[in-house]
């Protein structure tokens, strides 16, 4: 079989119609791939036309999906587009993650990167995750049961506010479009029956600076979702909160009643 008739069989899960998710989307309904799911609940804002080049000033106050799903149309009559409007949530993500082939995280909040890491992981599904904040973009492919996975490299979710999102600090329209190419290239390179290039290699770029490099990353042995004895065998919301954050919840809660 060939690499287009192979592409034309194929899908892909994106998670967030955004920086990411834009450019890594474009490219792969141009690639060919059949079949694309978009996963997210946002709708386009005039703050993120900078960056998500998925959508247009026509589309303000569209949800994401919808744009989305009609820009991938009029790029490409033989891509068929799944929307999904909706944030990912633990109690649906390893179903919706089992309907595609790889997916591609373009999320823009660490507790979804972490569920999405895991449902992957469970399902053994190949992730091509990618992270962007002002100049900085990074990329880690996980090949469940071969590489090593977003866990093994950062732990947990950190508190809340440990890390700026994008629209609190800033990114670089062109950040999201060079880490959001590459997140597709990785895609199209598993499903064209190829080894991905950053599975077990986190690739880094500082566009400010012009420099790029990559750190091997090890799989950990006593990774709580893909280690010898892994503490995470399904998806509980609660594993997916910032710290303290059902708490503060309870908190609120108890001074408005």
């Amino acid at each position: 079989m060939s690499v287009s008739e192979r592409l034309a069989r194929a899908s892909v899960l994106i998670v967030g119609a955004g920086g990411l998710g834009s450019p890594a989307a474009l490219a792969l309904a141009a690639s060919g791939v059949g079949r694309i799911g978009l996963v997210d609940d946002d709708a386009v804002d005039l703050s993120n036309l900078a960056r998500q080049i998925l959508h247009r000033t026509a589309d303000l106050g569209r949800p994401k999906v919808e744009s989305g799903a009609e820009r991938l149309g009029a790029l490409s009559a033989r891509v068929r587009v799944e929307t999904h409007r909706r944030r990912m949530e633990a109690g649906d993500a390893a179903s919706l993650v089992e309907g595609y082939e790889v997916v591609v995280d373009g999320s823009d909040n660490l507790p979804t990167k972490f569920l999405v890491n895991d449902a992957c992981v469970l399902a053994g599904r190949p992730l091509v995750a990618g992270a962007i904040l002002r100049f900085f973009g990074q990329l880690l492919t996980v090949l469940p049961g071969e590489s090593a996975c977003y866990r093994c490299l950062f732990g947990g979710v950190p508190p809340e506010g440990s890390a700026p999102t994008c629209q609190e600090a800033g990114v670089m329209g062109a950040v999201a479009g060079f880490i959001g190419m590459l997140q597709a290239g990785e895609a199209v390179r598993i499903l064209a029956g190829r080894p991905p290039a950053w599975a077990g290699r986190l690739f880094t770029a500082d566009m400010w600076s012009g420099r790029y490099g990559d750190v091997r990353v090890a799989r950990d042995p006593g990774c709580a979702v893909c280690g010898e004895s892994p503490a995470i065998t399904s998806l509980s919301p609660e594993a997916y909160r910032y710290p303290g954050e059902g708490a503060r919840r309870d908190e609120a809660e108890a001074a408005l009643s």
